[in-house]
């Protein structure tokens, strides 16, 4: 096994990659019991595209999922 290792200086490089890889880990796949490889890639893209970046809070938003921090700019303009 090898270690990650970001530039020489920088180790915030794999910051956001290592937060997103440890709530899908800790929200989905941790839970389930993939058959096939195909199924587990399916789950990881439905997590994706319907739950972390739709309704998942998020810290820089102000802890609100994008759905809702959409909704409100919408009704400021």
């Amino acid at each position: 096994m090898t270690g990650s290792m970001s530039r020489k200086g920088n180790c915030l490089d794999n910051a956001v990659t290592e937060r997103f890889f440890r709530s899908l880990k800790a929200e989905r796949v941790n839970y389930r019991r993939y058959e096939t490889r195909s199924q587990g890639i399916a789950d990881v893209i439905d997590y994706i595209d319907s739950f972390y970046n739709l309704k998942r809070r998020h810290y820089r938003l102000g802890n609100i999922s994008p759905n809702e921090y959409e909704r409100r700019l919408q009704q400021c303009a």
